[in-house]
């Protein structure tokens, strides 16, 4: 993996430019999206993410909301990591991200940009905000597969 993407001050700069002009972030009402609206008891956190899925492919990720910098900074990363990806793709980078949040072996390799977010491991009151979207990412698909039963 990049090993710029651990230098701190990459790091800094990779969740500062997510936080700033965050990727995907507006919210659709046109065309079929699922939605999911994810907020947090500990921090201001209170987005919906919206995600749309053809064929077994995340076609598009969508979020909106108030949320603090590594919410938003890693809700934007996933944006970008799970479109265009099948949804077997998308669940393996979720449980990865996961595995790295929690301080387990994780595959740097899928997980890309995502790495950035490597030392939340060591805050526990951050892991809330740095999972938020990708948990509502992970509920989505959930939900869509009960929909194609």
């Amino acid at each position: 993996m990049n090993e710029m993407l651990k230098d701190p001050n990459i790091i800094r700069q990779v969740i500062m430019d997510h936080y700033e002009y965050p990727r995907n972030h507006a919210l659709f009402t046109e065309g079929h999206y699922h939605e999911k609206h994810m907020d947090s008891e500990s921090c201001i956190d209170d987005i919906k993410v919206q995600m749309q899925i053809e064929d077994n492919i995340i076609k598009d990720v969508r979020f909106d909301g108030v949320a603090c910098t590594i919410s938003t900074a890693s809700t934007s990363i996933m944006s970008e990591l799970l479109i265009n990806k099948e949804l077997e793709e998308a669940e393996a980078i979720i449980r990865e991200y996961n595995k790295m949040l929690f301080a387990d072996h994780y595959d740097e390799e899928l997980l890309e940009s995502a790495i950035v977010f490597s030392n939340v491991s060591r805050q526990a009151n951050r892991i809330k905000c740095a999972t938020l979207g990708w948990d509502a990412a992970q509920m989505i698909i959930d939900e869509s597969r009960l929909e194609d039963e």
